[in-house]
């Protein structure tokens, strides 16, 4: 299976109508992609939770150790988790129906992906949702 993603105008309408965004491995060290990619999110007026069992809390809000924790409905979840851990993360996500399945740049897997589209999601993997929302603005 092929797989096809929205296109950059699609991602943009998506990120207009979104407001939270789960971070699924989302550290607390501001050197890594996920906390730089947070913030900039974070700080373009998103709600960002942190989905990461081993911290307490990231970008002053407190960490929850899975999306099956958050409260309300997540618009996207944002997956900074190795490309084998994708399908583990797709399962977890149809549980709880968010809107949007998105993989950071550089992770994509099939069996995820078919997974999902297969039960009606929008996936989006490989890439930046920070470089997505400027492109986008």
């Amino acid at each position: 299976m092929e797989m096809k993603y929205p296109s950059r105008e699609e991602i943009g309408k998506i990120l207009k109508k979104s407001k939270r965004i789960a971070v699924v491995g989302l550290s607390d060290n501001p050197q890594r992609t996920s906390y730089m990619v947070s913030k900039a999110m974070q700080d373009a007026g998103y709600e960002i939770i942190p989905v990461n069992p081993a911290v307490e809390e990231v970008l002053g809000v407190k960490a929850v150790k899975s999306l099956k924790e958050i409260e309300g409905h997540v618009d996207i979840v944002n997956v900074f988790r190795r490309s084998e851990h994708l399908m583990g993360v797709a399962e977890e996500f149809a549980e709880i129906d968010a809107d949007i399945y998105w993989a950071q740049l550089g992770l994509e897997n099939e069996e995820a992906y078919r997974f999902l589209k297969e039960k009606g999601y929008t996936v989006i993997m490989d890439r930046c949702i920070k470089v997505e929302h400027a492109l986008t603005k």
